[in-house]
C-alpha cells in the first residue's frame, strides 16, 4: 500500500476515537494550496510540450464525461429511491465532478510504478470540475430567469481550486521543465509529504460525516460504492478513445470515478440551498473518496492496463 495512504487511515482512527488531534485551518489552507499548485505546474510543464492541435477533440471528449455522468446518476436515483429532487440533483453534481485528492493519489500510485501519464490530465481536471455542476443545477430547478447564474459562474469559474490549478497550468506551460527548476525543490520534492499530511486531515474529515451517513445510509452506501467504477470505466473507455497512455488512460479513469468535495458542494450551497449538503458529502467524501483511494485506484490501473493490452511488464 502506498505509505500516503496510511495517514488517511490514522486521520480516520483517530476521529472515530474522538482523538483531539486537529489541524489547523491555515496549515490545511497551506497543504491545499500547495497540492492544487504543483498538479498544475506539473500539468503545465508537460503540456508546454504537447502539440495544441490535438487537444480540442480530447478536451470534447473529456467533457462529455461531465454531461453523461450527473445525468445517469441523477436518473438512476430519481428511478430507484425516493429522495428529493434537489437531493437527486446534488449528488449527480458531485458525482460528475471530481476529486483533486484522488487524482493525486493516482499521480502518487502511478510515481510509485513508474508509469508515466499525458500531460493534460490536469487540464483535464480542470474540464471535469465545471459541466457536471451546471447540469446539477438545472436538474434540480430548471433554467429559470431567477437562477443566480452569476454567483454560481464565480463560485465555480473564481473558485481556489480552479484559480489555483488554472494558474499553475499556465505558469507551468509558460516557463517550460528549465524555468519551473529553481521551484522543483517546494513543489515537486515535497509532494508526497504534502500529499500524506492532506490525507491525513481527509481522514479526520471523513470520519466526520458517520452521523449524517447513518440518518440515509442506503443511499449513501449504494451511490457512494455503485457508481465508481462504471463511470471510471467510461473515463478510461474515452482515454483509450481519444489516444491517451495507460497512465492517461488510469488517470482519466480515477477522474470519471471520483466525487467533488470542494467545488460542487460551494456551488450547489448557492444554487441549490434546498439540498441536503451532508448527503452528498457523505457519500462522495465519507464512502466513495476512501473507496476510491484503496480499491478503485489499483482496479482502474488494470481496467486501463487490460483495455490497452499493455501487459504484466507495463
Amino acid at each position: 500500500m502506498d505509505p500516503v495512504i496510511w495517514f488517511f487511515l490514522l486521520g480516520v482512527l483517530a476521529g472515530v476515537m474522538r482523538s483531539d488531534l486537529r489541524m489547523p485551518k491555515a496549515v490545511y489552507e497551506l497543504l491545499s494550496m500547495l497540492l492544487l499548485l504543483t498538479i498544475g505546474l506539473k500539468g503545465g510543464v508537460e503540456l508546454a510540450q504537447q502539440p495544441i492541435g490535438r487537444l480540442v477533440p480530447q478536451v470534447l471528449a473529456v467533457a462529455s464525461i461531465g454531461l453523461i455522468v450527473p445525468l445517469v446518476v441523477f436518473a438512476a436515483i430519481r428511478a430507484l429511491s425516493s429522495v428529493e429532487r434537489a437531493d437527486a440533483a446534488s449528488l449527480a453534481a458531485h458525482y460528475g465532478s471530481v476529486s483533486v485528492a484522488t487524482y493525486a493519489v493516482g499521480v502518487s500510485f502511478l510515481a510509485t510504478r513508474g508509469v508515466p501519464f499525458d500531460g493534460q490530465l490536469p487540464l483535464f481536471l480542470v474540464i471535469l470540475e465545471v459541466p457536471a455542476i451546471m447540469v446539477g443545477i438545472v436538474l434540480a430547478k430548471g433554467l429559470s430567469a431567477g437562477s443566480n447564474w452569476g454567483a454560481v459562474a464565480h463560485e465555480v469559474f473564481l473558485g481556489k481550486s480552479i484559480v489555483l490549478l488554472l494558474g499553475g497550468l499556465v505558469i507551468g506551460a509558460l516557463t517550460g521543465p528549465e524555468g519551473i527548476e529553481p521551484l522543483e525543490p517546494l513543489f515537486f520534492d515535497l509532494f508526497k509529504g504534502v500529499l500524506a499530511l492532506f490525507l491525513l486531515e481527509m481522514g479526520l474529515i471523513a470520519a466526520g460525516q458517520a452521523g449524517a451517513l447513518r440518518r440515509r445510509a442506503v443511499l449513501v452506501i449504494v451511490t457512494g460504492l455503485v457508481t465508481p467504477v462504471p463511470a471510471a470505466t467510461l473515463g478510461i473507455a474515452i482515454g483509450h478513445l481519444i489516444g491517451l497512455n495507460l497512465g492517461g488512460m488510469t488517470l482519466l479513469g480515477v477522474l470519471a470515478g471520483s466525487a467533488s468535495y470542494i467545488a460542487a458542494p460551494a456551488a450547489i450551497r448557492i444554487a441549490v440551498p434546498d439540498a441536503n449538503p451532508s448527503l452528498s458529502l457523505s457519500a462522495s467524501l465519507g464512502i466513495t473518496f476512501p473507496f476510491n483511494i484503496f480499491i478503485g485506484v489499483p482496479l482502474y490501473f488494470e481496467i486501463a492496463r487490460w483495455l490497452s493490452g499493455a501487459g504484466a511488464g507495463a
